[in-house]
């Protein structure tokens, strides 16, 4: 159960840094203490690896190799050559070039898989190093500051989540998730370290330590949403007018707008991967929150535009994926407040169907395998096979068809049949792009939709998709089955005849292009950090 949130040393809305997580730890939870020490080691390495990887590679004003080498020679923090930290999912992630100016990120190799009982710890002299210390050191611009505090923040937030690791067997978790509509939330409540590559993958700007007890999900924790009644006149959206409000944002939004009123509580949730978005133990809707947290690289608010399109796009997909073994989740309904005539991002949510399971069925996030695939994979050539012609065909259909799918680990969801692949189900239509040419062209008229969705640009739309199933969470699962022992170069040519095989415009371009990835550090440190950035790495399938 949640953790009352405790006024601590820290100020409110503090980002605490390893040091005040200590600190606030002795107050909220003494008992994780050692585990947290213990854990710091290895956390501060494997962030370590993600900026350098991106020091290395992103377009990032004004830094050299020779800068970043003198840095490093410049702010060792003197603890080279061990660490307390030895648990690790599998070995360390690969390392970088001799001259030390970071790890050489191979889309063959890439990130650890995130999901185990420790975070993988670097070469012995990486240890050596922290993060936001080299950063601060670089002093790369005006933001330089800003992302140091987030990485010490993800640092001690990496920490914590393997300084409470989930109780239960990987085995015994996919056996009794089996058949159970609170099975998804539980399987996606073991994956500990968040995002597969950014360095701020487990940044939680705003929330407490006792917070991120409380909330993130790597804790394991079961909460209810508060039902705030809004005046009718107040209201925007086609659900009823009733705001489903997180209690971490619940308690801010009474203060500020006494007119809401309380309607009462939801049933017992789980927070869910993205820690806003709640699944009900019992079946039923997931909803999707706003609040005002700094989750990874934004504040993560539902925005009118989500509020108005979900509903709309959702009925657009059903009729472009009937024919397919892939499932879209409907956004039925969603809501948000009017201030002054205008519908509030931070005062919203969104309603989404939750992934049908049969007796016989378990649903996992891909972001989740990882951490499975000692379970599931006992021939890893046989379930990469099967895994890749049914996610890509898909995909790359509806691709065709009009719509990019921002198909990354947390998105798309794998339903097992036994530990057989079986079906894809996609969640979340935030991110996705939309092409009114294309869909024109199969026949099916674009809906009205607001933002930045509708694009008819060919690159934008393979890279969204490209970015999200190819360049993130391929690669992280390739990672994985290497590290158990599987060939890399034998899984990509996999990859690679999965996507030759659906024989779409797309396809060609897929194989041969540069994979895209996001530039998360260098968007960090731009003026606009929300703007996307784009680096091209090696492309494994090339040739393939």
């Amino acid at each position: 159960m949640p953790i009352p949130t405790t006024t601590l040393t820290s100020a409110p809305g503090h980002t605490a840094g390893p040091d005040q997580t200590r600190a606030d730890l002795h107050t909220v939870r003494p008992e994780l203490v050692p585990a947290y020490d213990a854990a710091l080691p290895g956390a501060r390495a494997e962030i370590l690896r993600r900026l350098l990887n991106a020091l290395h590679h992103e377009p990032i004003p004004g830094l050299t190799p020779e800068a970043l080498r003198q840095a490093r020679t410049d702010r060792r923090t003197g603890t080279a050559g061990g660490t307390s930290h030895n648990a690790v999912a599998g070995p360390g992630p690969a390392t970088g070039p001799a001259d030390g100016t970071g790890p050489d990120p191979d889309p063959a190799t890439g990130p650890g898989d995130g999901t185990g009982p420790g975070p993988a710890t670097g070469p012995a002299d990486e240890t050596g190093y922290d993060p936001a210390t080299l950063l601060r050191a670089l002093d790369l611009g005006p933001h330089t500051a800003r992302l140091a505090r987030e990485i010490d923040n993800s640092v001690a937030n990496l920490a914590l989540a393997h300084a409470d690791p989930p109780p239960t067997p990987a085995a015994r978790a996919l056996r009794d998730a089996q058949g159970d509509p609170d099975g998804l939330g539980r399987l996606e409540q073991r994956v500990l370290d968040g995002h597969p590559s950014h360095p701020c993958c487990r940044t939680r700007g705003g929330l407490t330590v006792a917070d991120v007890l409380a909330y993130a999900p790597e804790h394991r924790p079961v909460i209810r949403l508060h039902r705030l009644a809004v005046p009718p006149e107040r209201w925007y959206g086609d659900a009823p007018p009733v705001l489903y409000a997180h209690p971490w944002q619940a308690a801010r939004l009474r203060e500020r707008y006494p007119w809401l009123s309380d309607a009462g509580r939801t049933g017992p949730v789980r927070p869910l991967m993205s820690l806003r978005t709640v699944a009900p133990l019992s079946g039923g809707d997931h909803l999707k929150t706003a609040v005002d947290v700094q989750l990874t690289s934004a504040v993560r608010t539902v925005s009118p535009a989500a509020v108005h399109n979900g509903p709309r796009l959702s009925a657009v997909l059903a009729r472009l994926t009937g024919d397919l073994p892939l499932t879209v989740l409907r956004e039925t309904a969603a809501g948000a407040v009017l201030v002054d005539g205008s519908p509030q991002r931070h005062l919203a949510y969104l309603r989404r169907q939750a992934p049908r399971v049969a007796a016989h069925e378990t649903v996992v996030p891909l972001g989740a395998l990882p951490g499975l695939l000692g379970v599931l994979a006992a021939d890893p050539y046989a379930f990469w096979h099967d895994l890749m012609h049914l996610l890509l065909p898909p995909l790359l259909t509806v691709l065709d068809r009009g719509v990019a799918l921002e198909a990354h680990g947390q998105n798309t969801l794998l339903v097992l049949d036994g530990a057989r692949p079986a079906r894809i189900v996609y969640r979340d239509l935030g991110g996705v792009r939309v092409s009114a040419r294309r869909l024109d062209a199969h026949g099916v008229p674009a809906p009205p939709l607001e933002g930045d969705l509708p694009t008819d640009d060919p690159d934008a739309l393979r890279t969204k998709l490209a970015a999200a199933v190819l360049g993130s969470v391929t690669v992280q699962l390739v990672d994985a089955l290497r590290r158990a022992g599987a060939e890399p170069e034998r899984l990509w040519a996999c990859t690679a005849r999965a996507v030759r095989g659906t024989g779409t415009a797309d396809a060609d371009r897929l194989l041969r292009d540069p994979l895209p990835v996001k530039a998360t550090t260098a968007m960090r440190l731009a003026d606009d950090p929300l703007a996307d950035l784009w680096v091209g790495v090696d492309n494994p399938m090339a040739g393939a």
